[in-house]
């Protein structure tokens, strides 16, 4: 992290302001009192860092209207802080299989500022209205103090949602909870249906992580996509949607996060053509998530390496200022034009700084950054933000060296994930790790499988290296 212009550790001015903290932020005048709606969160089982809730209501007219509660930390972590001035160096929560480096200390992150069960906390309330045909009819933007009724987690809830399991005990025990969890899927998959007919990539990318038996390290899982992470995932798309719009319409910029069209589209043309597709020369959203859903039905147990090689060659997001009335750049993977990073605010800066933009708009107040604060902010999270995933991936692979450290000599089924002067490397099934094709690359391409004997290990520097064989 040091190496990378991350800080590990808080500095001193951060403890003592902690120190000053009595409680978590009293609510201002005209604040909504919203604590009596079902408010529900739904993350991974260990979150404590919980950013969102949700609730929904049903209209007589069979709309849907969604409300998602974000944690309101800028309300303890005000502009120039101690706090902020750590949280503004490292932009993000970095998650390593060792360690997690929280952006917030965790008495805020964990706490004063995180959303949990049976706990009155101030939040900013982004409304949507979902008609059944997947449009919106309406939306808002406000604060509220609101109050988490249940702490759910994805898996539990995706068996509950797909019908193989019962309710979870907390989902159960609030009354209606149910029925209205259920509203907030259906308007979900309404929102997805029409974001998918735009051309939205429906991916999976979701990382490896460590899985211990005591204090050992004895495995990667790779956790899969359920109906309830689609259904978070399909409400904070929604809301950052609705937050760039709303900020562009009071006259204010904002900081979207973008994703180009791809780098490497003719690769990627190359990858559907050795599987008997055909795409078109140009770039398009909706052809290739027809040709993912096709792969995805006549190959499912692939589909995720599949996956890992088109988001390798769609290259990365990054996060651009974005002025009134200015023409975004959209981000082409999820099919939207509006999109900003509003949704996490405890795991992400630049969700805090939006965070403070929203407030200056429902004030009516200047806005509280430069446009050169602005681009300089742009430009820092998104090489923050890449580091961090260097950072992440280079522990993931120190992990997967241990693991495999005892395995020298034997040989795996993999995919190519990147090929460039500086190498090309490989990603085996199982257990699901990268490493270098150290022998045997030439002619080797992003995509491409292939058979690989495992050559070395150094857990330290996380390197795993591989010899082609079976050409």
């Amino acid at each position: 992290m040091r190496e990378r212009g991350l800080e590990p550790e808080f500095p001193g001015a951060v403890t003592e302001q902690l120190r000053t903290l009595t409680g978590p932020a009293a609510a201002p005048p005209q604040t909504k009192d919203l604590r009596d709606l079902l408010w529900c969160s739904i993350d991974n089982d260990d979150s404590r860092d919980l950013d969102q809730l949700s609730v929904a209501e049903r209209r007589p007219d069979g709309a849907t209207r969604l409300l998602i509660a974000i944690a309101d930390v800028d309300a303890l972590v005000s502009k120039g802080s101690a706090v902020d001035r750590h949280a503004a160096v490292n932009t993000t929560s970095v998650y390593t299989a060792a360690r997690i480096y929280p952006m917030l200390p965790e008495r805020l992150s964990f706490d004063l500022t995180s959303l949990i069960q049976d706990a009155d906390r101030l939040a900013m309330v982004i409304e949507i209205v979902v008609t059944p045909d997947g449009a919106l009819d309406g939306s808002d933007v406000y604060r509220a103090l609101v109050r988490n009724r249940a702490k759910l987690a994805y898996d539990s809830v995706a068996e509950w949602l797909e019908g193989r399991a019962p309710a979870p005990p907390p989902l159960a025990a609030v009354a209606g909870l149910e029925e209205n969890l259920r509203w907030q899927d259906e308007a979900a998959q309404h929102l997805r249906a029409v974001r998918r007919e735009q051309g939205a990539l429906d991916l999976e990318t979701i990382e490896a992580h460590a899985v211990f038996t005591g204090e050992v390290l004895s495995g990667l899982e790779q956790p899969q996509k359920n109906r309830a992470r689609q259904l978070i995932e399909d409400l904070m798309i929604a809301a950052n949607g609705v937050t760039a719009r709303f900020l562009d319409a009071k006259g204010l910029p904002s900081l979207r996060r973008v994703l180009r069209s791809p780098e490497r589209w003719e690769r990627i043309v190359d990858v559907a053509s050795q599987l008997g597709e055909a795409l078109p020369g140009e770039p398009d959203a909706a052809a290739l998530e027809a040709f993912l859903t096709k792969r995805r039905t006549a190959d499912p147990l692939r589909f995720p390496d599949l996956s890992l090689t088109i988001v390798k060659l769609m290259g990365s997001g990054e996060y651009a200022v974005d002025q009134p009335g200015q023409t975004p750049l959209g981000h082409f993977g999820l099919a939207v034009r509006d999109y900003t990073h509003s949704t996490a605010p405890n795991r992400r800066y630049p969700d805090v700084v939006t965070q403070r933009l929203l407030k200056a708009a429902l004030a009516q107040a200047p806005c509280p950054y430069s446009a050169s604060e602005l681009a300089a902010l742009a430009a820092h999270c998104t090489e923050q933000e890449d580091d961090a995933n260097r950072i992440e991936r280079q522990v993931r692979k120190s992990a997967a060296a241990m693991l495999l450290e005892n395995r020298i000599g034997q040989t795996f089924d993999g995919v190519v994930t990147g090929a460039s002067e500086k190498g090309t490397w490989v990603r085996i099934l199982q257990p699901p790790v990268e490493g270098k094709v150290a022998q045997g690359a030439a002619g080797l391409d992003v995509g491409d499988r292939a058979r690989v004997r495992l050559l070395s290990t150094d857990v330290e520097r996380g390197f795993i290296d591989f010899a082609r064989v079976g050409h």
